[in-house]
């Protein structure tokens, strides 16, 4: 989950900064060697593959954040998060792939880190392996269950992303239901969220917002790195030396990285992606099979669909891209429930002729399944557009309003499922919506400007 800070790293060159920054930004990684006398590993595909990991550290986390943030109890020595970052050859795209830390997976014959025990290979789940074998044994499991070669590891921890999230003065969620989760306190209403460092890693950390635990958490953490992309690459943080250095400082302060990943390959990643935005990057997680396959002496464990998983990470081989293709149109609007899902009368509330139509023709064009039959209503002076809605279909009224451009709801016993919508002289248009976490393509991808706020 700290792992979208990672992600930071590399794009510090994106606002021209200078090689003696990054030079003096440098010694403060601390680095690993995941990749020591590893044998038999994948062939190297075009483009550049990164292993994020965040770790369940909280050494640095004070005490008043541990209170707060409700982060107390011990960590473990183990991956908490795990994602497959694949940047295009031509730099152009990063594809994000989420591995479920239940994920089952064999891991190869090694030595115990901890212990010094051989060990044959043996089923665990994946997120075992760094207790095992550090990153080293990680980056092996995770080669064996992808094949795809990994050229670069990065590690962070709950310090890092709370003072990143900070240092670019926080990152914008827009949540479409209410969010809580007692575990770790997180508690957002309906709407748009500025948070902080430490509200941003309650969000990332829920996993009992709703029934689908770690695989709806997963969901949250790829739109918390695509709203932090958006932030850092539209904020001006990249093109401001002082800030820039400030965030450098942050996220480098608490990395773990190999060897080999220096300055010279952060600026030319960061050159490379001058032109990066949210929409340049598509967040999906590997495919699963069985959610609950047990497995005796570890319990219940996510069992991938092998055939998908293959084709997914094949792409990523071959330097594809996971999304279909777009229609080009205008940016639509994150709503609870699809338009065409939801019915709609329109009423003309003005003496303006032709309103009603314009209205429900706007409606019409936006997917909403109106009666095409507008009709008038009141006595001709409606002010402000509203709609009437029975409170039984309140989250149809709220994905209507949007379209609407936040209109007043008026509620209305009995009325049953349809949406009436008085017109108004308010009245300016309507604005495309779509329905929240709709998947696209055979492995369920989206990019990034579909999951940042509008």
């Amino acid at each position: 989950m700290r792992v979208v800070t990672s992600l930071s790293v590399l794009v510090l060159g994106v606002g021209g900064i200078g090689h003696a920054v990054v030079t003096g930004l440098e010694g403060g990684i601390e680095r690993v060697d995941p990749f020591r006398d590893m044998k038999n590993r994948p062939d190297g595909g075009r483009g550049t593959n990164l292993l994020l990991v965040g770790t369940d550290g909280r050494e640095k986390v004070t005490a008043e954040e541990k209170r707060k943030y409700r982060l107390g109890g011990a960590g473990c020595r183990c991956t908490d998060t795990i994602m497959l970052v694949h940047l295009s050859a031509e730099r152009d795209r990063a594809s994000v792939v989420s591995l479920p830390r239940d994920s089952y997976a064999e891991i190869p014959e090694h030595t115990d880190a901890t212990t010094g025990e051989r060990h044959t290979a043996h089923p665990v789940k994946l997120n075992a392996a760094y207790s095992e074998g550090g990153p080293a044994l990680t980056v092996r499991t995770v080669e064996h269950m992808t094949g795809v070669k990994i050229d670069h590891y990065l590690e962070v921890d709950f310090t890092s992303f709370m003072r990143t999230v900070d240092t670019v003065g926080g990152v914008e969620i827009c949540t479409t239901r209410s969010m809580k989760d007692s575990h770790t306190g997180l508690d957002l209403p309906v709407g748009s969220h500025r948070l902080g460092g430490g509200e941003a890693l309650q969000y990332v950390r829920s996993r009992h917002v709703d029934g689908a635990a770690d695989l709806g958490r997963m969901q949250r953490q790829q739109r918390f790195m695509a709203a932090l992309i958006h932030q850092a690459s539209s904020s001006g943080v990249l093109l401001n030396p002082v800030k820039l250095r400030s965030v450098a400082s942050t996220v480098l302060d608490s990395v773990r990285a190999d060897k080999d990943f220096g300055t010279e390959q952060m600026l030319a990643l960061g050159r490379a992606m001058r032109g990066f935005s949210a929409a340049s990057s598509e967040f999906t997680s590997v495919p699963v099979g069985d959610v609950s396959h047990r497995v005796k002496g570890i319990g219940s464990t996510v069992k991938w669909d092998t055939d998908k998983a293959e084709r997914l990470f094949r792409r990523l081989r071959e330097d594809k891209p996971l999304t279909p293709p777009r229609p080009k149109g205008p940016a639509a609007a994150p709503v609870d429930v699809a338009p065409q899902q939801i019915r709609v009368q329109v009423y003309n509330g003005t003496r303006t002729d032709g309103l009603g139509h314009r209205v429900d023709e706007a409606l019409r064009a936006t997917g909403f399944d109106t009666t095409r039959t507008p009709r008038n209503g009141g006595d001709g002076s409606v002010k402000r557009t509203y709609i009437s809605y029975d409170p039984r279909w309140d989250r149809s009224a709220k994905s209507l309003r949007t379209a609407l451009g936040g209109c007043e709801l008026r509620a209305a016993k009995g009325q049953g499922p349809t949406m009436k919508v008085m017109a108004g002289e308010d009245f300016d248009g309507v604005t495309a919506v779509r329905a929240e976490e709709r998947r696209q393509g055979e492995f369920g991808a989206v990019t990034g400007d579909q999951v940042v706020c509008p």
